[in-house]
């Protein structure tokens, strides 16, 4: 079976999308029945710059860790601005369905929250006469009304019929959460068509170890009890909200470290400097290699996203990494994630933009007991939610398509 794997996003970036296409692409080819071609742009995220090593060329090839990629061109822009987004989103889109042209696959899988990518997964499948899976990662448009990109009127009412004819006209739809599968199944499209493969760990990657020692004394963090964020720092992580929250913090034992970049990274730090904060470090994006090091420094690991009814339906992936390292998760976030931490009890959850439940959960993390107890309990999701057997679970779904 030959898949045609078209996304905006795959490493070298490392964000959530690449990741897991990656690593669910290393699985997939380890069947020899199975070939997989990636059609995706230079990388460039978050800055809108192509990485070093690589161009913006109308069309490239390479091999990346053995899995074959195809690089086409697109406009680019910093992860910031609506306008520049879609026309970088628009623009990959149209390049990809025109290379695509040109590839000989069975299957298609394009996958959002890049949603004009699976425009692109449409039309070739058309004139392919091939099936197509949408991978649905994020519910776009609604996503861009949430974090107040895009206020409702025609122009996302035009989109959301886009949306729900995508969806009708996909062979399948895989979802990342249950909750995803749910919505579309309220909103009218044939509940048996949609499958759910969910986030999961890197049980390879992400393993227990002991701190690093050399980083804390180079980031002077010894002896502090480490509140870590690592990841994308954009509109809907609420992250504006922490950093006010972090001003009204008495203990000097608490210290926050905040890695990644995105739309409001710049923002973010400057709230942080004009509020005078001794107890936080931001730094700058680490490969994905170097993020078990940077999370074997921190104590609890931070996932928060803004209060809205539209995030009870995502499940941060950050909770996975979190806990197969064995750090226990301080949860912003209500709905089936809140669900997924309360059942293993790998961390405890505040009200999203809750100041004061906030402060008074990250304090019951100091308690010895409940933190040993949330750092016990983490093994056991992670291993519930092993990346591996996820990927698997996906590429089955995939060959009854073929």
């Amino acid at each position: 079976m030959k898949i045609l794997f078209i996304t905006d996003n795959f490493p070298p970036e490392v964000n959530a999308p690449a990741t897991r296409t990656y690593e669910h692409v290393k699985e997939w080819i380890k069947d020899k029945d199975v070939e997989v071609t990636i059609l995706t742009c230079a990388p460039n995220f978050p800055h809108g710059k192509v990485y070093d090593g690589y161009k913006n060329r109308f069309y490239q090839r390479e091999k990346f860790d053995g899995i074959d990629v195809i690089r086409v061109w697109s406009y680019m822009s910093k992860n910031e601005g609506f306008i520049k987004r879609v026309l970088d989103y628009t623009s990959f889109a149209f390049m990809a369905f025109w290379i695509g042209l040109f590839e000989k696959f069975d299957v298609i899988v394009a996958t959002s929250p890049q949603f004009f990518t699976t425009w692109a997964g449409w039309g070739l499948a058309k004139i392919k006469r091939k099936p197509w899976v949408f991978e649905l990662r994020d519910l776009w448009p609604e996503s861009i009304k949430t974090v107040g990109a895009m206020k409702h009127g025609k122009a996302i009412e035009i989109l959301e019929k886009i949306e729900l004819g995508l969806y009708k006209s996909s062979d399948l739809v895989v979802a990342v959460t249950q909750a995803f599968k749910q919505n579309l199944i309220n909103r009218g499209i044939d509940e048996s068509k949609i499958k759910v493969v969910t986030n999961g760990s890197n049980l390879d990657l992400f393993v227990p170890r002991e701190k690093d020692k050399a980083l804390l004394s180079e980031l002077k963090l010894k002896d502090k009890f480490v509140v870590g964020y690592i990841g994308t720092h954009g509109m809907a992580h609420s992250l504006d909200f922490i950093v006010r929250s972090i001003s009204k913090i008495k203990d000097e034992r608490f210290h926050f470290l905040f890695v990644g970049d995105g739309a409001v990274k710049s923002s973010v730090v400057g709230l942080a400097d004009s509020l005078g904060l001794r107890n936080v470090t931001f730094l700058e994006p680490v490969l994905k290699d170097e993020v078990p090091r940077y999370l074997s420094i921190c104590d609890v690991m931070l996932a928060p996203l803004k209060k809205d009814d539209n995030f009870k339906i995502v499940i941060p992936s950050k909770i996975f990494e979190a806990s197969a390292m064995q750090k226990p998760i301080l949860l912003g976030v209500e709905g089936q994630a809140k669900e997924i931490l309360e059942k293993y009890g790998a961390g405890v959850c505040f009200e999203p933009e809750n100041e004061a439940d906030f402060i008074k959960k990250l304090n019951t993390l100091k308690d010895a007991t409940i933190y040993n107890e949330c750092k016990n309990s983490c093994l056991k999701l992670a291993n519930d939610y092993n990346r591996k057997k996820l990927a698997n679970d996906m590429i089955g779904i995939l060959k009854t398509l073929a």
